[in-house]
This record gives C-alpha cells, structure tokens and sequence, in this order.
C-alpha cells in the first residue's frame, strides 16, 4: 500500500527545487499498515510504503527545504506510538 504522488506535484530529481527523503521507519509487530493510513495526513509525505526487509515502511517526503522535511516529517514520526526507531535520508541530488 502506499499513497501515490498527484501527477501535477514535481519529482524528487536532480533538477527539482523541492528537498527530497526518504524515511526508514521500524515499528511495532502489527503497527506497520496502521502508520502507512496515518501518514496521509502528514504535510510533505509523499508515499509511505509497507515493505519486507529491515525496515517496516519506507516514507519518501518533498518540501521547500531540509528543514522543513525534519520538521514536519522526520520529528512528527516519533510521535506515533508504534514507531521503534526512524533512519532519515536526504537526497543529495
């Protein structure tokens, strides 16, 4: 599962002006679809996939600038209860 980006919205390329991430998200057994469902309401989350592997969903996010992803993605991922631990990577180009 995972919301998809509106075709009108810019991409996370190099020539983009947007700030891109990508959020690995851990949590706890069972709370991985759940947290997918409550990340559409977040402001600059893109998609927030379910997947197998070391991670439980995957988050990518776009904004104006860095700080505005850490704000109001990264930081407000550690409030819902579920979440064990996030790894947050910016996209460099």
């Amino acid at each position: 599962r995972g919301r998809k980006r509106p075709k009108t919205f810019p991409p996370c390329l190099p020539f983009s002006l947007m700030a891109c991430a990508f959020i690995m998200v851990n949590v706890e057994a069972g709370g991985a679809e759940t947290l997918s469902e409550q990340l559409d309401e977040v402001d600059h989350v893109v998609t927030a996939n379910v997947v197998a592997g070391d991670f439980d969903v995957i988050v990518e996010a776009d904004a104006s600038e860095v700080r505005d992803l850490i704000r109001s993605v990264a930081t407000r991922l550690r409030e819902f209860d579920d979440v064990r631990d996030t790894k947050t990577y910016v996209c460099l180009e």
